[in-house]
């Protein structure tokens, strides 16, 4: 007792009731201080977000990019947006999913998008002389080749900072336990977080380039987005399950995707749990 009078007698003025009164709960138990914790992790969570997203700055060779590949789009979908950089894509890419009937329409449809990227005879070569050596290690492995050139991802993800953001290489676990430094880690994806919809992340990129990648280039590929801090990990040389039997498509929609919102103001009877192109 005669250490807590000591306590009390050093402490700041506004604290010395506190300490005499026995019925007082601990201060980490005031809601005015939680409330206050709160606030202030969101502060910080806020101003995370604003730091992640201006971490890449675009490169001499972006535009170059951005423009092949709304390009081909364009030309998929028949086509273009007046806006231009990277918000005129997200429209084309809003429009491409518009265009088809089905899920499977739009996944085919960006798939030949994909195709469209690279020289055919490129795709035919590599599936045919690169994809089998050690049984596909190889291929998935092509990153390590890549960084010797100065690039921070395989084949696919060439050119990937520029439309997802800053990633990283890592290693992932290959089916025969092995691990392997065949995974890229996107930090925060800048695909799904403009285009703000899990149904474009799901139909215009993980699944097609899933599928590109097995089918056109021999190499087996899994992308697991999360759609909480909307990072992303590829995991090559590991087989994704078949489209009907992956979880994502039970994902729900994001509060902030736009179409979900219009759908929750103009029929307030329709679920909107999980997105309508999942």
């Amino acid at each position: 007792m005669k250490a807590l009078g000591l306590v009390a007698a050093r402490a700041p003025t506004g604290f010395t009731t506190s300490f005499h009164e026995p019925k007082q709960k601990p201060l980490r138990n005031n809601p005015f201080c939680v409330s206050c914790s709160s606030s202030s992790k969101t502060v910080q969570e806020q101003a995370k977000t604003a730091v992640l997203k201006s971490e890449y700055k675009p490169g001499v060779f972006d535009d170059f990019f951005l423009n092949l590949f709304r390009n081909k789009l364009v030309q998929e979908v028949g086509w273009d947006s007046q806006r231009p950089g990277y918000d005129g894509l997200i429209e084309v890419v809003n429009r491409l999913m518009m265009k088809g009937k089905t899920n499977s329409d739009t996944i085919e449809a960006a798939v030949r998008v994909l195709r469209a990227l690279f020289p055919p005879f490129l795709l035919e070569l590599y599936k045919i002389f690169i994809a089998p050596l050690g049984r596909g290690k190889i291929a998935a492995m092509m990153v390590d080749i890549l960084k010797c050139f100065g690039f921070e991802a395989r084949v696919t993800a060439l050119t990937c900072q520029w439309l997802m953001g800053p990633c990283k290489v890592n290693s992932v676990e290959l089916p025969d336990g092995t691990l392997c430094s065949s995974g890229v880690f996107v930090e925060r994806c800048k695909y799904l977080e403009e285009s703000k919809c899990v149904g474009i992340c799901i139909n215009t990129c993980k699944f097609p380039t899933q599928t590109f990648f097995k089918d056109h280039m021999g190499v087996p590929l899994l992308m697991e987005p999360n759609f909480a801090d909307y990072s992303c990990q590829f995991k090559f040389g590991v087989l994704a399950p078949p489209h009907e039997d992956d979880s994502v498509l039970k994902e729900p929609c994001l509060e902030i995707c736009p179409n979900a919102a219009k759908r929750r103001t103009v029929a307030r009877n329709i679920d909107v749990t999980t997105c309508p192109k999942t």
